[in-house]
């Protein structure tokens, strides 16, 4: 007479069964993995302890991709990029999105809260992965009842994310400082050094609250050039400051999510907005996204301008008056396309002017020029050693009366600099 197996023996038989799925995905055996997914499906074992190992075994794959410079807000929005592709419903991505979210929660658990960095508690926010349900044992359970899902789907959307996130996911370089991995030692900064950066930020936080709370065009436009200048000027003091020294951190890198639709442009949004600040970047195009490399004062700057001028962009290429061409042709595509590569092209332009500017009035009297150009020299190494076999790629434009009306929006905007957007926004 068969007996039931106790809990201990149960969980052990469920973990057997998970470690073959992980191990079936790792190989590729795709025959295999249908097999024992079959077999979990119809198990008679408790399913308290079935979910359990399948919760631990989602765990250890969210690791992995972790351990390949994965961080969560990318895993979002790649995973949504795969489900859009891949023809799921729209309903079927966000929970499966969802999913990844409590599966990243509950695995931060693992970790000692102080080695999580501001950026990936800032991503870990702006994915909603917060610890909601009550014991571990019926999280799966919970989750199903949450997402109004049955069983047999919440598994099979488990196993599913397991083997998106085994092999889907190539490497990436390393950017950031991820939960569990060694902490990059950096160069100890005196108290009235951290101070004097906390007022210079407060003060460009102050002006930028007041361009943004005016209804006057000229007083914020105002307000906000003063911000840039601070700005540009906070980055010098850091280069001086670290050649007097003889030591500095040295070039980082970060990752942008570039977010459809228009992601081409956007790209070259990007890049115009780094290389006039003294960094490079380079676009994961069947990622949608873009890996920035400078020094971490002018990756702040970059990521913020970035975020305003993304914003003006948008809102610009919205609200523009699109035309039919001479064939009485009105592509809507084709002339956003043309009106963000354009302003793309006419913002660069622009914020090379005010750094050029910014930079001849520090330089009189001071060694800045030979100190500029040896950081943007380590940058230029930094970036070749990164991505020594990049291709470049050019674009054309199909659209004149959106690439004219996208200049003339790059003329109007303002360089201003504000909080990075939730990750969350484009979807």
């Amino acid at each position: 007479m068969p007996t039931t197996p106790t809990a201990e023996q149960a969980r052990r038989y469920a973990d057997r069964m998970l470690v073959e799925i992980a191990a079936a995905i790792l190989q590729r055996d795709h025959r295999r993995y249908r097999v024992v997914c079959d077999q979990v499906y119809a198990s008679t074992l408790d399913p308290q302890a079935v979910d359990a190992a399948v919760s631990d075994a989602l765990e250890q794959a969210v690791q992995h991709a972790w351990n390949s410079n994965w961080r969560p807000v990318e895993l979002d929005h790649t995973l949504r990029r795969f489900a859009v592709r891949a023809g799921a419903p729209k309903s079927a991505g966000n929970w499966m999105a969802q999913l990844l979210a409590d599966v990243t929660a509950s695995r931060m658990r693992a970790h000692d809260p102080a080695t999580v960095d501001r950026r990936w508690a800032a991503e870990l926010a702006a994915i909603d992965a917060t610890v909601w349900w009550h014991g571990d044992a019926g999280q799966l359970a919970q989750f199903g009842a949450r997402h109004s899902l049955d069983r047999l789907k919440v598994l099979g959307g488990a196993f599913e994310l397991m083997r998106w996130l085994y092999q889907e996911l190539p490497p990436l370089e390393h950017a950031g400082h991820a939960p569990g991995s060694p902490v990059r030692p950096r160069r100890a900064t005196s108290d009235a050094t951290e101070y004097a950066d906390k007022r210079m930020l407060d003060r460009i936080r102050a002006l930028l609250a007041k361009a943004e709370s005016t209804d006057f065009p000229e007083e914020a436009e105002a307000f906000t050039a003063k911000a840039q200048q601070l700005m540009a000027r906070h980055s010098i003091d850091h280069a001086l400051v670290d050649a007097a020294a003889g030591i500095s951190d040295g070039p980082e890198s970060r990752r942008i999510v570039i977010a459809n639709p228009y992601e081409g442009p956007k790209a070259m949004l990007l890049q115009v907005v780094a290389e006039a600040n003294r960094c490079r970047a380079l676009n994961f195009k069947d990622l949608g996204l873009s890996t920035i490399v400078g020094f971490g004062p002018d990756l702040d700057a970059v990521e913020m301008l970035y975020t305003s001028l993304l914003v003006q962009a948008i809102h610009a290429m919205t609200t523009a008056n699109q035309r039919a061409d001479r064939y009485g042709r009105n592509d809507v595509r084709s002339f956003r396309q043309a009106f963000l590569s354009a302003y793309a092209h006419r913002i660069g332009e622009r914020l090379t002017e005010v750094r050029e500017e910014v930079d001849a009035a520090a330089s009189l009297g001071t060694d800045l020029v030979p100190v500029l150009a040896a950081r943007s020299e380590a940058v230029d190494t930094a970036f070749e050693d990164l991505f020594p076999h990049r291709v470049s790629r050019t674009s054309r434009v199909a659209n004149a009366a959106g690439w004219a009306s996208g200049r003339a929006a790059a003329d109007r905007a303002e360089l201003a600099v504000r909080s990075p957007l939730p990750a969350t926004t484009e979807r």
